[in-house]
């Protein structure tokens, strides 16, 4: 065990001090034709020409005007047309002239001192990319608008050869696409699969036994519609849903930097789950957000929606200018908005126009514009004499949550302080300036405030120039992003991958969505009702295409190994806060209680002590003890410089920044945990000595195998388990010091009706079944 804490404490302190390199777009997926080598009958430029344009040369012939080389500009049609600066009888682009558009003569050119890309920018087309372009340009090189600024539309379903496999909309955008591609749908999930797969997606919770069996009885045509109308009424479902928020929220329950002292931001995560459980449309969810404070006569409830802006890293050491982190907050608020609420890397307009998307830097600053007016400071003091909110201060009393707050968990006696948003009065306005490369000593023009007219105008006769201008404009029926990204956020949710692949960005370098005419279905669906989540879930849950089975056929696999088509259902590794839940509630120790201040389960000594200053409150790790141990994954203590070690290994987010799509990765480290983890362990005791209470039989393995990994294991399963079980209880037979020391494991009380040696023998086979793949996996 010391040498696990030793190893984990070790792995944490270097992940969590890391220099990570981001860069500041990603790669598109390439042209849609070139893996099948065969050129489209017409060329789409948005899907077949713009991801090469984009890659390939709009880093000197995009939109940063700083950049940009022989005053040519290819992302816009009038400028490609018109005549070349250097030459003005030549023309990058001659519609329906590949032999007269320098665009492709200078491609397919093998003159290194006229071929595109130049050789020593290491950039390259292939022929196929060249035969593309050349074949646009004969078909008149027509320009259209990037696909994610133009506005979503609901197409007719399209037309499907087997009619009786889809069962709403979705299956037929997703049938239509296999059937073009010669793969076959795969069959239904067996029911038990199905019920975890689904009890997880919506309440990142397995299904209990009771709840199993009751499924399993249920030959109704509506069991599985039952189900899931039970499982989005649980009160899991908020909980389940709030993981997701928090990563976009950047939520953390401490400041940030070197001294990292305690923050007091939970009461508004106690909001947040209850919105979720009780369907607070998202357009509402979100204003209240970013506006709750200036919406008329705003309720409390209204203004704690706000701390959602408040929950940046926030400076506590002396000798800093507080301009300059003041300047970072506001930044963060704009980033935050940019990627969690419209899916576009407006961050890369911070110093310079961006070098892909039509996003100047004065449409970042002017962006920036709503959130630069809060009476937010930069530096409020150090760690010894600052309070555990910043200003502006929510402040709520006992009886504001007897009366009005009953949503809040508070078990203190104190009352509670929370960092929300307040605008400035008219008189006191900050004004706004575009800052050089972005940095707060260089202010240039003033700027007013307003959003890139690329993604869709700002009607200032419509909308006030004020945060809530900016809910409104984001909500509009014509706002091209709002709607997609968060449909695409749940469908990544739920498939593991989202419609675009590229969650948080569906900019010139984000990758194109796989079924755009299922995206825009479900985004105009979700607005013509009301922007309702549950049912926005529902609708996908109960399609065929999410019902079927996660077995990969090999040639399914050969033909589409990322399953971007759609024609298996998803087989996913369980988030690091679900892995957490799953062992806690298949063991019977989950305290299922909502809301409430973070708590401090098991961790390495040490940790928190070597990476910190050592000052405030949070200088060492006070681990809590009791039902706080037992609680789920979203309510984890997360100290930003040090966030939970088992949690991070697994993926988790740090939470410096607003995440919408997590790494997966699959490492030995993860297996590390599994089997070391002083939760999994303590986990694996009580339910092992739970059984053993009622019996020691083949029954108790199948109920500990059907707990943990939610289905009835096969014979073959039940005799490789049982052998090892009869083996361990050899082996503790002449080893009982070995399993005194093993049951020792955690905190919770020991039964005194099971013996050691029996304990730690069946102790180690629920271990065991915890470690399997497809425990933490959803299939």
């Amino acid at each position: 065990m010391r040498t696990y804490c030793r190893i984990l404490s070790l792995i944490t302190l270097l992940t969590a001090a890391g220099i990570w390199l981001v860069s500041c777009h990603q790669k598109s997926a390439g042209p849609g034709g070139e893996a099948s080598g065969q050129l489209p009958d017409v060329v789409d430029y948005n899907f077949d020409i713009r991801p090469i344009l984009s890659d390939k040369c709009y880093t000197c012939h995009g939109p940063d005007a700083n950049k940009r080389k022989a005053g040519l500009r290819l992302d816009v049609a009038e400028n490609a047309y018109k005549a070349l600066k250097d030459n003005p009888d030549a023309h990058a682009l001659v519609p329906g002239h590949p032999d007269r558009s320098e665009v492709y003569l200078r491609i397919s050119s093998k003159d290194t001192a006229e071929m595109m890309p130049p050789p020593e920018s290491n950039l390259k087309l292939t022929d196929f990319q060249i035969s593309l372009i050349k074949k646009w340009i004969k078909q008149g090189a027509k320009y259209e608008r990037h696909w994610a600024f133009t506005p979503p539309e609901k197409e007719p379903l399209p037309a499907v050869k087997e009619k009786q496999w889809p069962k709403n909309a979705i299956d037929y955008f997703v049938l239509s696409k296999l059937e073009k591609n010669g793969l076959k749908h795969s069959p239904e999930a067996d029911k038990e699969r199905l019920l975890k797969r689904v009890s997880l997606d919506i309440t990142g919770l397995p299904p209990t036994l009771a709840m199993m069996d009751r499924f399993l009885q249920d030959s109704s045509a509506g069991a599985y519609e039952k189900i899931v109308d039970e499982l989005l009424q649980s009160k899991a479902y908020g909980e389940r849903m709030a993981v997701y928020w928090m990563d976009v929220a950047r939520y953390a329950d401490s400041y940030g930097y070197q001294d990292d002292n305690i923050r007091t931001q939970w009461p508004w995560r106690d909001w947040v789950i209850k919105a979720f459980n009780e369907n607070m449309p998202y357009d509402r969810f979100v204003t209240w957000q970013l506006a709750g404070d200036l919406l008329p006569n705003a309720t409390p409830e209204q203004i704690l929606a706000t701390a959602f802006l408040r929950n940046h890293k926030y400076t506590e050491e002396g000798g800093v200018i507080p301009e300059e982190y003041r300047v970072s907050y506001v930044v963060d608020k704009t980033n935050t908005f940019g990627k969690g609420i419209l899916s576009v890397t407006v961050q890369c307009a911070n110093c310079h126009d961006h070098k892909y998307d039509p996003i100047s830097q004065k449409d970042y600053f002017s962006l920036y514009a709503f959130f630069n007016n809060s009476y937010e400071e930069g530096y409020e003091g150090d760690v010894s004499t600052s309070k555990p909110a910043k200003t502006p201060i929510l402040r709520i009393s006992h009886q504001e949550i007897k009366d009005l707050l009953t949503f809040i968990h508070d078990p203190d006696t104190s009352s509670l302080m929370v960092s929300v948003m307040g605008e400035r009065e008219p008189d006191s306005m900050r004004k706004t300036y575009l800052l050089a490369r972005g940095n707060y000593e260089t202010p240039t023009v003033e700027v007013q405030p307003s959003t890139p007219a690329a993604i869709m105008p700002f009607d200032t006769t419509r909308y006030p120039r004020n945060r809530l201008g900016l809910a409104e404009w984001t909500f509009s029926r014509k706002n091209p992003l709002t709607a997609r990204s968060f449909v695409n956020h749940m469908w990544q949710e739920l498939f593991g991958r989202g419609i675009v692949k590229t969650s948080n960005d569906f900019g010139m370098q984000g990758e194109l969505p796989s079924h755009p005419e299922l995206l825009d279905w479900l985004a105009v669906d979700f607005m013509d009702h009301g922007w309702d989540m549950k049912r926005l879930i529902k609708t996908i849950v109960l399609s065929s295409t999410y019902r079927q089975s996660a077995a990969a056929p090999r040639e399914q696999v050969e033909q589409d190994p990322d399953n971007k088509l759609l024609a298996r259902g998803p087989r996913v590794r369980l988030p690091a806060e679900f892995i957490r839940d799953l062992v806690l509630s298949s063991s019977g120790l989950l305290v299922n209680k909502i809301g409430g201040p973070s708590v401090k389960p098991y961790q390495p000594e040490g940790l928190w002590e070597s990476a910190t200053s050592g000052r405030g409150v949070l200088a060492t790790y006070v681990q809590d003890h009791g039902e706080s141990l037992y609680r789920r994954g979203l309510y984890s203590f997360i100290k930003l410089t040090v966030p939970p070690p088992s949690m991070l290994i697994f993926d988790a987010s740090n939470r410096d920044v607003c995440e919408v799509q997590r790494l997966r990765t699959n490492t030995p480290l993860q297996a590390l945990v599994m089997m070391n983890d002083p939760t999994v362990l303590e986990a694996s005791r009580v339910l092992a000595a739970n059984l053993l209470s009622q019996g020691s039989g083949q029954q108790q393995l199948v109920t500990a195998f059907r707990r943990i990994v939610c289905r009835r294991p096969s014979a073959k399963e039940v005799k490789l388990l049982n052998d090892y079980w009869q083996d361990r209880k050899k082996y503790f037979a002449t080893h009982a010091a070995e399993a005194r020391k093993l049951i020792q494991a955690g905190e919770y009380p020991q039964r005194k009706d099971v013996q050691p040696v029996a304990l730690a023998a069946f102790m180690q086979v629920v271990n065991t079944i915890y470690n399997m793949d497809e425990t933490i996996t959803k299939t």
